[in-house]
């Protein structure tokens, strides 16, 4: 099902953009360059920091709608930081978005991570892809790319093409305990399943739950219905701790983080600010606040959260929120993304626009993580387990600190997981074929 959202945009945004006009004031010009002139108008008007683009700035010397939102990136200048802050102003035709939002893709459905410089291992696999009907599983190595062993960080470049840029390719896995196995693979199109896994452990006296999501994008219903449907086997099961895992999880719906906020947040949340959406000094108008409206009979005063660089924007503004009403003890390998500021698609011709439009704020009036959030505990991805597997890193730590309130250690003696600057460049590199993002819509626009 096609989120109502993109239909509401589309038909409000040229009404409640009135500063902005579609043919150059009048000007002439080819269609491209039309829509180059409308691209950049649209960025003067809503960009959050539309008053540092400079007069000069030439839009029609860009190829498309999607350079101009790069190009524009440079100008986002913030009070504390060094150089420009926005990494994801951005643009694409209506057609990639709406199978985009929908949870849409056309590729292998394979994640992958370096667990050391050397050592390439499978991080996700979406279950419809056809990745997922080959029963490729998290954990295993990648041994050769299309006969290639050169597999490193040092031959990055062709293991992101291969991987993310071909639409086949032949791979050999190394599994634990098992010959090696050689799959082809021909990209194909299917539907993501932003969750990945969902379960309850016994943690000493106590069950916790634990919970793997990996998107704010898709079939909105679904989603929420997953939500529901999770949160009541935690209520059933009485669990006392949770467990979220956002390790992967780079955005997405707003008005999904605040579902999920709603589940997770204490009663003594309801009613209260989760977060505010604040537009530049021309849409102060559109300035917003949500409030918690507590869902399910979940009432904890903890949460457990496994993050990465690649936990990004919608799933940062939930940790945001949910801070000053619960200790949120935020545990992986790197601090967060860093990107507290989100979107909406603005039509122009037979495209999106994306410029940043506004920042969001916690109820504390907390939000400019722009370096991201900071971890309580530091310990690398468990690439060499499966999801759920308890003696994987990440959900070790976490499961240790809930049974004996200390978490473990952050790297056993000759481990071979590896925290290494070039590591972790790599994986963010990696990470970025996916969306990194905050969707909204200006509230007053929802109704």
């Amino acid at each position: 099902m096609r989120p109502t959202i993109l239909f509401a945009i589309a038909i409000a945004i040229s009404a409640y953009l009135p500063s902005c006009k579609k043919d150059n004031n009048g000007g002439g010009g080819s269609s491209s360059d039309k829509l180059k002139d409308s691209t950049i108008l649209y960025a003067r008007d809503i960009y959050l920091w539309y008053d540092k683009i400079p007069a000069s700035f030439n839009a029609r010397s860009y190829d498309d709608p999607d350079a101009i939102m790069e190009a524009i990136r440079a100008y986002s200048s913030e009070p504390g930081f060094t150089g420009p802050v926005d990494r994801w102003s951005f643009a694409v035709t209506q057609n990639v978005w709406d199978d985009l939002s929908q949870g849409i893709s056309k590729d292998f459905g394979l994640g992958i991570f370096f667990r050391t410089a050397n050592d390439l291992r499978v991080s996700f696999v979406e279950p419809a892809s056809p990745a997922g009907k080959a029963n490729i599983k998290r954990s295993w190595q990648i041994k050769q790319i299309n006969n290639s062993t050169n597999i490193s960080t040092s031959n990055l470049d062709f293991v992101r093409n291969a991987i993310f840029g071909a639409n086949s390719v032949t791979i050999v896995f190394g599994r634990d305990g098992k010959a090696d196995t050689t799959v082809t693979l021909n990209a194909a199109t299917y539907l993501e399943q932003p969750v990945i896994l969902d379960t309850v452990y016994n943690t000493g006296a106590t069950k916790t739950g634990y919970f793997v999501f990996n998107s704010f994008l898709g079939d909105t219903n679904a989603i929420r219905n997953e939500f529901a449907r999770i949160f009541n086997r935690f209520n059933t099961a009485n669990v006392s701790d949770v467990v979220l895992d956002l390790r992967y999880n780079g955005g997405g719906y707003v008005l999904l983080q605040d579902e999920l906020a709603n589940y997770l947040a204490p009663n003594a949340a309801n009613n209260q600010v989760m977060e505010e959406q604040k537009f530049n000094n021309k849409y102060t108008q559109y300035n917003s606040t949500t409030r918690f409206k507590k869902k399910g009979t979940l009432n904890i005063s903890r949460i457990f959260v496994i993050v990465s660089q690649n936990t990004a924007s919608a799933s940062e503004l939930l940790i945001n929120s949910l801070k000053p009403f619960m200790n949120v003890q935020l545990v992986g390998p790197t601090r967060t993304h860093g990107k507290p500021v989100g979107y909406f698609p603005i039509p122009v011709m037979d495209w999106y626009i994306f410029p940043v439009s506004f920042r969001t704020v916690n109820k504390n009036g907390e939000g400019n993580y722009f370096d991201g959030f900071a971890l309580n505990h530091t310990v690398a991805d468990g690439l060499d387990k499966a999801w759920g597997d308890t003696e994987e890193n990440c959900l070790a730590a976490a499961l240790k600190y809930i049974s004996t309130g200390n978490y473990a250690r952050v790297l056993e003696p000759n481990s071979k997981t590896d925290l290494s600057t070039l590591t972790i460049s790599s994986n963010d590199k990696l990470g970025a074929v996916r969306f990194r993002g905050a969707v909204g819509i200006p509230k007053k626009l929802n109704r």
